[in-house]
């Protein structure tokens, strides 16, 4: 997923559903393994409860508050895996599937005789 978000100026902005109603502030920002991007924020609901995880990517942060495109009560039934912690694939999957999100499936290798010999001719 690519997003315009930089997550270091992300941590303790305020985050709002699609209807603009406030669900917490930014507690975490979870990137990517492989290309580094930021992909998930962890928002803290309140004061004595979880944190839920949104994709960064279609949010936008909008005059420095964070804006998710989804209803307050999918983003509080999210999946909960506790911050501080990595993402498995497994979780990330999960989440996909919470927000009704395409995963996408990653790009094809372009044939270069894989699995062939190195000084073999099979020509």
């Amino acid at each position: 997923m690519q997003t315009d978000i930089d997550p270091r100026n992300l941590i303790g902005r305020k985050a709002f559903d699609r209807n603009g109603t406030k669900i917490g502030t930014v507690d975490e920002v979870y990137l990517d393994d492989a290309t580094g991007v930021p992909e998930w924020a962890a928002i803290r609901t309140g004061l004595f409860s979880r944190d839920a995880f949104v994709p960064l990517e279609p949010s936008r942060l909008v005059e420095g508050t964070l804006h998710i495109p989804f209803e307050r009560s999918l983003i509080k039934d999210a999946p909960d895996f506790g911050v501080g912690r990595h993402l498995s694939p497994e979780q990330e999957l999960q989440l996909y599937h919470h927000y009704g999100l395409d995963v996408g499936t990653p790009p094809s290798l372009a044939d270069h005789d894989f699995g062939r010999l190195a000084g073999t001719d099979d020509s």
